[in-house]
């Protein structure tokens, strides 16, 4: 049997209006039973620097009503036009995401990453309420937020957020051996010391993190939301968690040491080398114009890129980042001089200026200021090596 046009086109519509109804309607369609659950799940830290902080996302599971979905804060939102360019300057919308759990864990149970879940103490109306709240931000318009890594990311979200649709004060009490931490000795828990991500982060980023962080932005990170949600308590008695459970363990794999390719060899490496062409250069009695002009390129360009993070983006974290007292920007633009047999009476001033600078880098660091890379030590000791070098040479020319 056949079916005319019109009816074809009545049936279509009814499905697109029914299926329109389930998506949009998916929270005004439920309310959850009293014995649905809400938990705070908690995934360790991966194997890359983009996984290395770990992530948090709320569960809403209730058998009653066969839901059982993870909302998670985070998502790249690729779609979004200039991606990288905003990325770049800090105004990057990311996204709320919504996924059924099982698709969730397995994921990250293949990724090999610990699993956790706290699951909370909370009423059945604040249930709702939290719900409804994670359902409304999931609409269309309501997704994107601009994310910061310090102060709005998927692991404040899961704070806020709790705090926000919760009727009762929740008190973030502070855990056992609780000790005080600066933002980068924080980060440093997580990437190490003497790592390519801390070396990047700890050049990239300025002062203005190593300032010591509260309890409560502890939290920035989601192994603390999970530490801090352990011991919350709800109108100071009640426990925000009432139960908790490791999901997956994460299996021990033997990995190998990557110190010979660490940024303290590597750079160590090539600071000995401009360490080695200054002492040949002292010891025939010339200057390589080559590695002064590639010093101070390179110098140059890195100190450009740091002002720009400082002053042309929106990252919080870039600012007053002293790391460009030995990448000064100028020297980009004073490199002519170096090329030439006899220099101005100016610039071996502004070799001596660039000396001072490195010696504030010192002061810098152990004063508290702000503290730099491991990395950098062979690198700041050959710069200032090279430097008196060049001023004693310059010195001898004039005099010449």
């Amino acid at each position: 049997m056949s079916l005319d046009n019109s009816t074809v086109m009545k049936l279509k519509l009814s499905v697109l209006v029914l299926l329109f109804t389930c998506i949009s309607g998916f929270s005004q369609q439920y309310q959850l039973s009293d014995n649905a659950k809400i938990s705070v799940i908690t995934i360790g830290p991966g194997e890359s620097l983009n996984d290395a902080f770990g992530h948090n996302a709320f569960r809403i599971k209730d058998k009653a009503l066969g839901i059982d979905v993870v909302y998670g804060y985070g998502e790249y939102d690729f779609d979004a036009p200039n991606f990288y360019l905003k990325f770049a300057q800090g105004k990057l919308n990311y996204l709320i995401s919504r996924h059924p759990f099982q698709n969730f864990f397995y994921a990250y149970k293949r990724a090999n990453r610990t699993i956790e879940e706290q699951v909370l103490n909370l009423s059945t109306q604040d249930k709702q309420k939290l719900f409804n709240y994670l359902e409304n931000n999931y609409k269309p318009e309501n997704r994107r937020y601009l994310y910061d890594f310090f102060y709005d990311n998927c692991a404040t979200r899961i704070r806020d957020v709790t705090q926000n649709t919760t009727s009762e004060t929740i008190d973030f009490i502070l855990p056992q051996n609780f000790e005080p931490k600066t933002f980068r000795d924080l980060i440093h828990e997580h990437v190490g010391l003497n790592t390519w991500g801390s070396f990047g982060i700890d050049i990239a980023l300025g002062a203005v993190i190593d300032k010591q962080a509260t309890a409560e932005e502890f939290m920035f990170l989601p192994k603390y939301i999970h530490t801090f949600f352990e011991t919350a308590k709800l109108n100071t008695s009640k426990n925000l968690v009432k139960s908790a459970t490791t999901l997956y363990q994460k299996k021990e794999t033997n990995t190998k040491s990557n110190f010979i390719v660490s940024p303290l060899v590597i750079i160590g490496l090539l600071a000995a080398c401009i360490l080695f062409i200054t002492y040949k250069d002292y010891k025939n009695k010339v200057r390589s114009k080559w590695l002064d002009i590639s010093l101070f390129a390179l110098t140059g360009l890195i100190g450009i890129v740091l002002l720009l993070l400082w002053f042309a983006t929106d990252h919080s974290a870039t600012a007053l980042n002293y790391n460009v007292l030995w990448a000064f920007p100028l020297n980009l633009f004073v490199i002519g001089q170096l090329a030439k047999p006899k220099v101005k009476i100016w610039f071996k001033k502004y070799l001596r200026f660039l000396i001072i600078m490195l010696c504030l880098i010192a002061s810098h660091w152990i004063i508290g200021v702000q503290v730099f890379a491991i990395g950098l030590i062979p690198l700041l000791i050959a710069l200032v090596v090279r430097y008196v070098y060049l001023v004693k040479w310059f010195n001898l020319s004039e005099e010449e």
